[in-house]
């Protein structure tokens, strides 16, 4: 039987990895998510998470924040059995340093999740890439926010508007995600392209979609499951390879991992260069 097993193994693992990652030494991407600032004077870097409810975008923010203080800590609410979207409306995290009045230069908006019924409108998702929406709005699964609202921004500064979108989406239910949330994220990402502002993927449940990326995370870019899941997914939302970046967001774990950190910090430092990308082209 361990032979067995070891034979399958090797049969769905590859030789090596096919992305470098730098396990083991951590340090160098939280020195630069720590550092960041951008070039620009008073300047913030906006990211906005969206995709399908439950996929873990509420976590994410929270595994973010626990990496960079060194201990477990939640912010953004999330809800360990879905029921449907538990975000309801527009919230914005600011990412807190270790002294607690000063924050980093960066900010996460969450928003509601896409689903086929009470989900987040996707021209409420465009609003908000061009910064009309305000923080507290309740989504409204039914109709679109109006510009009479008190909630709609009428004159966005750049501070208020989306430099990368991210969409999160769970790798375990990847395979059984419907036509319709495929469109509603292609029809998203295509807003955000006409804007101007980079998209990115975080595929969340790594460990669940794959055996073993459980019995070991660093076979996260080694898993011949992921790969063809992160090409399929490519292929049907038009999201390059590129920019879509497994982890594992903490969730039952009460002490860090340095494994963890890693893809965590590594997907950091794109979503950084991204928006500091998108930062640089809209102020030239």
């Amino acid at each position: 039987m361990i032979l067995f097993l070891t034979f399958v193994f090797y049969l769905s693992v590859f030789d090596e990895s096919w992305r470098n990652v730098n396990w083991g030494d951590k340090q160098h991407d939280l020195d630069y998510v720590k550092n960041y600032k951008p070039h620009i004077e008073g300047q913030q870097l906006r990211i906005l998470l969206h995709g399908p409810g439950g996929a873990g975008k509420s976590s994410f923010i929270n595994s973010v924040q626990s990496v960079l203080l060194g201990r477990m800590y939640i912010q953004a609410l999330a809800d360990n059995t879905f029921h449907g979207c538990f975000t309801k409306q527009y919230s914005t995290f600011r990412i807190q340093r270790e002294n607690p009045e000063t924050f980093y230069s960066f900010v996460f908006n969450d928003i509601m999740g896409l689903s086929q019924q009470k989900g987040v409108l996707v021209d409420d998702v465009k609003l908000a890439l061009s910064g009309h929406v305000k923080e507290g709005y309740v989504f409204n699964p039914e109709s679109k926010l109006p510009e009479e609202n008190e909630f709609y921004n009428k004159s966005p500064t750049v501070n208020d508007k989306v430099h990368v979108l991210v969409c999160v989406v769970p790798a375990d239910t990847l395979p059984t995600m419907n036509n319709e949330t495929v469109q509603k994220i292609r029809d998203i990402r295509l807003e955000a392209s006409r804007l101007g502002i980079p998209q990115v993927a975080i595929l969340t449940k790594v460990d669940q979609a794959c055996l073993e990326i459980r019995r070991d995370l660093k076979n996260v870019y080694r898993s011949k499951y992921m790969k063809e899941k992160m090409q399929k997914f490519s292929a049907d939302v038009g999201i390059p390879m590129n920019c879509i970046f497994p982890v594992k967001n903490y969730h039952e774990e009460i002490n860090l991992s340095d494994d963890t950190d890693t893809l965590i910090l590594s997907t950091m430092r794109h979503l950084i260069n991204h928006g500091e990308d998108c930062i640089n082209r809209k102020a030239a």
